[in-house]
Order: structure tokens, then C-alpha cells, then sequence
């Protein structure tokens, strides 16, 4: 039976050589199990973890937008989302139910409604980051700080490198789940992100 990533299988040959293939296809073999792992065991399970609140991850990472950044159009959420203008308006609802966001009328533009996050969103918020770190720590703790330092700059080379490389560039959100960083490089590479402003919400 050939192995996984061997041109004699299903799976092909990337880019030159038995070997090299295999270590190709390994890569993206465990950057799918690992992409995986931090969604359900450091996002989905942390967030059932934190609050019984029947949230989404995609309205969680909302509220996490919401608190660090703002003054976006409706079409901005829903794009984020990856919904329908009235679907994002539907989120936003949702939340304020929930008690984790609040409206307030905007002073200089009567068409806009301003959100800005809850006392109860934002306690929601540290909740969840305190025992993300708390959960992640032993996994990172393992390494060297000079290999997470080379981890982090494979990944993003290997971010940059599969995103730059598309015609036409790929202009939808990469949802990085509100892990904002000034002068972020993959930002740069596509072009700027439309969610690194200042701390409210402008929905019209």
C-alpha cells in the first residue's frame, strides 16, 4: 500500500521528489489537524467553557472585534461574518439580547446607530483569554522560546507566501478572529484591514 504524499498514491507529489512530497504533504496534513485542534479545543470548547450563552463562534469573535475595534458599516460585519447584511443585523441583535452589546444613537450622524461592548461582554471577554492562556501555556511551555519565535515566522511566511501568490487577490476576510496586531504583515500584503480602527461599531 504506498504511503500518504507518494506519487504512487492518491495524494500527489508536491513539487519534486518522493521525499520532498512527503514532507510537503505532512505539512499540510498538520496544519489542518492543528488549525483544527485550536478551533475546537482552545475556541469551541473554551467559549461552552466560559458561558452558557448560546453563542457562535463567529458572534464570539464579533464581540472580541467590537471591543478593540469600530466605527464599521453593516456591510463591514456581515462581510466579517460571512453573511447577508440583514443576517449581520440578526447577530448584532442577538447580542444585544444577550446583554453583551449595547445601542446608543449616534451625535453627529442621526442615520447611525452606535455598539459599543457591555461591562458583561467585556467580563465575558477576560473570562475567556485567562483560561485560553491558562490552557495554552503547557502546549507552548514545551518549546524553546526560539522555536515558537521560528514556528511563528514559518507561518507567516507560508500566510504570506499562498496569499500573495493569487490573481486576483483574495479580497474576502481571512478571519483572524480579532488576533489584531499593528503593522500586521499579512494586512499589508493584501492590501490593508478594514477592522484596525478605534473602539465602536457603526451600523447604518
Amino acid at each position: 500500500m504506498p504511503r500518504n504524499g507518494s506519487s504512487d498514491g492518491p495524494f500527489p507529489d508536491y513539487g519534486g521528489g518522493r521525499s520532498s512530497g512527503n514532507d510537503e504533504f505532512r505539512l499540510l496534513r498538520y496544519s489542518h489537524i492543528f488549525a483544527s485542534a485550536v478551533r475546537e479545543v482552545l475556541e469551541s470548547k473554551l467559549l461552552r467553557e466560559t458561558s452558557p450563552l448560546p453563542l457562535t463562534l463567529s458572534q464570539f469573535h464579533l464581540l472580541k472585534l467590537m471591543a478593540r475595534t469600530g466605527q464599521h458599516q453593516i456591510h463591514e460585519v456581515a462581510d466579517y461574518l460571512g453573511v447577508s447584511a440583514p443576517a449581520a443585523t440578526r447577530n448584532v441583535d442577538k447580542l444585544e439580547r444577550l446583554g453583551l452589546l449595547v445601542r446608543s444613537p449616534s451625535q453627529g450622524d442621526r442615520r447611525a446607530t452606535l455598539l459599543t461592548v457591555s461591562n458583561r461582554g467585556r467580563q465575558l471577554i477576560q473570562k475567556y483569554e485567562e483560561l485560553k492562556a491558562a490552557r495554552f501555556e503547557p502546549v507552548v511551555g514545551a518549546l524553546q522560546p526560539s522555536e515558537i519565535t521560528q514556528m511563528a515566522d514559518l507561518l507567516e511566511r507560508l500566510a504570506i507566501s499562498l496569499l500573495t501568490q493569487e490573481d486576483p487577490p483574495i479580497t474576502c476576510c481571512l478571519r483572524c478572529d480579532a488576533y489584531i496586531e499593528p503593522d500586521c504583515p499579512v494586512a499589508e500584503a493584501r492590501g490593508g484591514c478594514p477592522y484596525r480602527v478605534s473602539n465602536i461599531v457603526r451600523i447604518k
